[in-house]
């Protein structure tokens, strides 16, 4: 029998951590493409490494404090929490449940500014009593219950200050503050706007969406405003016999989904069949102005996004990263037609309305190609269904497979480097594995792996614009004593025994490292948390926890201050375990309390004195 991909591939992993550590760091980093040598010498993790355990509370390696800062049903003015279940009415002015990605706006440097924050879905398991799981909650949530749900979910924005004495804090009765959810208007952008499959009843020109819902991660701009990336939107739609051809999977007729579809006829597709085709897009906001409509941006593609990295230089086209966090899908990035002018601030947000969108190529030589999304162009044409450019930015699944873009193991955050402007992926894993390839090579990928991209070079710097890649497996998560394909590849073995799985959210800091948060490593027997590791260099590959959750939780949007002295990290749906209910959790972070169930919270880390997170 002919020895399959995987191993071929994990083989050529370890030879290569071997050579690199036999190496030089200089001539180490000719094994890979020359833009990451640009970060040879960048700064390694400072710190030692959590040992792993599982419990009730989190924990953060000493000498660093991790203290909460605000939590779900919290007020965006910093008050505490009512007492729970909260009504629709109580939540719609408070912070939301299950947080997710983070976003920080300087308005005074690192000292003060604004926290937006993403609010992915709901639980009604653990959000009211009475029910026995999630599953049960799902299918007998009464209309009072969905409609707390519905504010529950979408965006806070808060306002906040660090003190003298170096502690986070919301500023209270800040006018800046507010909740974007599910029924939240909103302006349409970009190739679909108008387009005949936005349009419904209640919006007959498809120019004006309600709401936004499954909020995962997003991203920033250089003139400060924030990006929110709809993910899961099929799971608050009931599809009753399979109606839609839609291409973003919808529940199940047996199971209305969290009783939305009774609350609200535009989530039912047999009364509006193009309601979930209003959803499913990056959105922008501008923090500094509350008054003002929201934008879902078209041109940016329709699918399940997971987050939207931003890049740009001036006189250069802008461009954004994404991934389709679903088993078998896609890498994008997209290109804008204008080039970003510093000096015309927000205005620049009109180069997310026209640009190209790519589907990415990952060829089993180390070359990748960007893959045009051209309305008119073969195949994406009449005969495939595509009657004009709106119709590829909906069905961009359906384009980028005819095009030939590379199947991944779901694909989530992406990162871009400040230092060597490469860019991480992190492939969580895959559960429905269509077939292997080189860049998921895998036959079953249940720990996940991270896959860096460097673009062309230009003048000396990254080519985010250009249409060619290389790319390499930083390191593939699991256990390095395990065998075959759940054996974790890193560049050495993590200290503390401390090895991850599952990388979800990414984030690069001032310095150039790399830090990962995983969803998944209960999987395992471990608590999730966040990682760092650096991407060249002796300690290339070789992460370090610096935190970790609560049981049951997973650790999502990691976000910096600019100076990179504090760090904010979202602890989402803490006791999320077989058997946990409303009444009875398997724990009650972060409060501790008989009367309080789980709360999912940001917290603000910083060190002791002051200094860089991770030295």
């Amino acid at each position: 029998m002919s020895e399959h991909f995987s191993e071929i591939y994990s083989r050529r992993l370890r030879r290569r951590t071997l050579l690199k550590l036999s190496a030089s760091s200089g001539a180490a980093m000719m094994l890979v493409p020359t833009l990451a040598s640009g970060s040879a010498q960048a700064a390694q993790p400072q710190f030692q490494s959590l040992k792993p355990r599982l419990t009730d509370d989190h924990a953060v390696v000493s000498g660093y404090s991790a203290s909460v800062l605000i939590g779900w049903g919290d007020g965006l003015d910093g008050s505490p929490a009512p007492s729970f279940p909260l009504s629709a009415q109580e939540q719609r002015a408070r912070f939301g449940f299950n947080n997710d990605f983070i976003a920080y706006t300087p308005i005074e440097g690192s000292r003060r500014g604004f926290l937006g924050v993403n609010h992915e879905y709901p639980m009604g398991h653990l959000m009211f009593p009475g029910y026995r799981t999630l599953e049960h909650a799902k299918r007998n949530v009464s209309l009072a219950q969905a409609q707390s749900e519905m504010a529950a979910v979408g965006h806070s924005v808060i306002e906040i200050v660090r003190t003298p004495q170096g502690n986070w804090t919301v500023v209270p009765e800040s006018t800046f503050a507010r909740r974007i959810d599910a029924t939240t208007p909103m302006n349409v952008d970009g190739p679909a706007r108008g387009n005949r499959l936005l349009r419904t009843a209640a919006d007959p020109s498809g120019t004006r969406i309600l709401g936004t819902t499954a909020c995962c991660a997003g991203g920033k701009t250089p003139w400060g405003t924030v990006l929110i990336a709809e993910e899961n939107v099929g799971d608050y739609f009931y599809n009753p016999g399979n109606r839609s051809s839609n291409d973003l999977s919808v529940d199940n007729p047996a199971d209305i989904f969290r009783q939305w579809a009774a609350q609200d006829p535009r989530f039912d597709l047999s009364h509006e069949p193009n309601e979930l085709n209003r959803f499913g897009w990056i959105i922008e906001y501008d923090p500094r102005l509350p008054a003002e409509m929201p934008v879902k941006h078209t041109a940016l593609g329709r699918f399940e996004h997971e987050g939207a990295a931003v890049t740009c230089s001036a006189g250069e086209p802008l461009v954004v990263y994404m991934g389709d966090d679903d088993e078998n899908e896609f890498i994008y990035r997209f290109v804008s037609a204008d080039n970003y002018e510093p000096e015309l601030g927000k205005a620049n947000s009109a180069l997310f309305a026209r640009g190209t969108l790519y589907c990415a190529r990952f060829d089993d030589d180390g070359g990748g190609r960007w893959l045009p999304m051209q309305y008119g162009k073969p195949p994406l044409t009449a005969d495939a269904g595509f009657l004009d450019p709106g119709d590829v930015v909906i069905h961009a699944r359906k384009a980028a497979r005819l095009l030939g873009a590379t199947p991944m193991d779901r694909p989530e955050g992406i990162a871009i480097s400040p230092t060597s402007g490469a860019v991480y992926a992190a492939l969580t894993k895959n559960k429905k594995k269509d077939g292997n390839n080189a860049a998921n090579p895998r036959r079953v990928n249940a720990g996940g792996h991270i896959i860096e991209l460097l673009p062309s070079s230009k003048g000396g710097s990254a080519d985010h614009a250009a249409d060619t890649f290389t790319w390499e497996i930083l390191l593939q998560g699991g256990d390095p004593q395990a065998q075959g394909d759940s054996q974790g590849i890193y560049g050495k073995p993590p200290p503390q025994n401390s090895w991850l799985t599952n990388p979800d959210n990414l984030v690069c800091d001032p310095q150039g490292r790399l830090w990962i948060a995983t969803d998944g490593m209960d999987d395992f027997g471990r608590a999730d948390g966040l990682w760092c590791t650096a991407v060249s260099g002796s300690e290339r590959a070789t992460p370090r926890q610096l935190f970790q959750c609560p049981r049951g939780a997973e650790l999502c949007g990691p976000e910096f201050t600019p100076d990179g002295e504090s760090l904010f990290v979202a602890v989402q749906h803490p006791g999320k375990e077989s058997g946990s209910t409303f009444s009875t959790p398997s724990t009650r972070w972060p409060d501790f309390d008989k009367d309080t169930p789980p709360r999912s919270a940001v917290l603000a880390i910083t060190r002791s004195g002051s200094g860089p997170i991770g030295g």
